[in-house]
C-alpha cells in the first residue's frame, strides 16, 4: 500500500478493480477542511483517462507491473507480433488492445510491452517516431497547414512546405502531431 501523498507521474496503482498509471496529480490544501489529492489516472486495461480525488490520508495498492522491451515484427491481420530481443520469444497482441498505438508502429521498432500477472496490458511507443509522408496535397497560398498521410496510415496536419517522401518526427502523445522534419 502506498499513500496518495507519495504519488508520482508514471506510478502504477491498483484502484477500483483496474490498473492505473498516474498521468498527473495535485496536492490541494483548502482553507477549510482536510487536504486532498486530485489525480488524472489512465487505465492500462482500457486506455481511458479519468479524474479521481483522494483524501490525503488515503492509501492505494501498488500494482506490480513489468515492462518488457520488445521489437515489433509484423501485423498478421488480427494481432501485432513482437519479439523479445533477449530470448527471441514471440508475443501476439490483439489489434483491439493496441488500436491507439497501431498508427505509430513500424516494422523493427523497439517498444515496451506492459504486463501484469503474465497478461499483456498494452504497448508503450517512444515519445516521438520518424515516419515517411506517403501522400499530401500540393502547397497552396492559403491556410496554415495541410493533411499528410504517413506510411502507417496516420493523418497529420503539416506545414505547406512538406512534400511526399519527407521524413517527419511525430509526437505520439494523444493522436499524434507534427513536430519537425527528421534529421537525416
Amino acid at each position: 500500500m502506498i499513500s496518495v501523498n507519495d504519488f508520482k507521474n508514471g506510478l502504477t496503482i491498483q484502484y477500483n478493480n483496474d490498473i492505473w498509471r498516474i498521468v498527473e496529480f495535485q496536492h490541494v490544501k483548502p482553507g477549510k477542511g482536510g487536504a486532498f489529492v486530485r489525480s488524472k489516472l489512465k487505465s492500462l486495461k482500457t486506455g481511458a483517462v479519468q479524474d479521481y480525488t483522494f483524501r490525503s490520508t488515503a492509501k492505494v495498492e501498488d500494482a506490480d507491473v513489468q515492462t518488457k522491451t520488445m521489437q515489433y515484427l509484423y501485423n498478421d491481420g488480427t494481432s501485432f507480433v513482437f519479439m523479445d530481443m533477449a530470448t527471441y520469444e514471440q508475443l501476439e497482441v490483439p489489434e483491439t488492445q493496441a488500436e491507439a498505438e497501431a498508427k505509430f508502429l513500424k516494422e523493427n521498432m523497439v517498444v515496451n510491452i506492459i504486463m501484469h500477472d503474465g497478461k499483456t496490458l498494452g504497448i508503450e511507443v517512444p515519445n516521438t517516431v520518424d515516419l515517411v509522408v506517403k501522400e499530401t496535397a500540393p502547397a497552396t497560398s492559403t491556410g496554415s497547414g495541410k493533411p499528410a498521410t504517413m506510411e502507417t496510415g496516420l493523418v497529420v496536419t503539416v506545414p505547406m512546405f512538406i512534400n511526399v517522401g519527407d521524413v517527419l518526427t511525430i509526437n505520439t502523445a494523444g493522436n499524434g502531431s507534427y513536430v519537425s522534419r527528421a534529421n537525416k
